[in-house]
């Protein structure tokens, strides 16, 4: 499993829709709304790094009207309590 995580600055008064239609593209798991420089964080679950990058360059992009920016980091390794497999695999 491919884990991305997508930094978002976003229009502030499209912030709902903006979390909504990100939440309706398969792969993303979790939109958190963040304090400080960024204003949202979306969690990005896949099986390898072509549908990670499908979804940031082109289902984000095209998409979701009220992005501004994004930056994504790919995690490396996972340190969790939670079985993630099991619970998005």
């Amino acid at each position: 499993m491919v884990t991305g995580i997508v930094l978002i600055n976003a229009e502030r008064s499209r912030l709902d829709s903006v979390v909504e239609s990100l939440m309706n593209i398969d792969g993303i798991t979790e939109v958190y709304t963040v304090a400080g420089e960024y204003d949202l964080v979306a969690m990005i679950r896949v099986q390898d790094n072509k549908q990670l990058a499908d979804i940031v360059a082109r289902h984000m992009t095209r998409n979701v009207d009220g992005i501004k920016y994004t930056k994504t980091l790919i995690s490396l390794e996972a340190n969790t309590k939670v079985d993630l497999c099991g619970v998005f695999g």
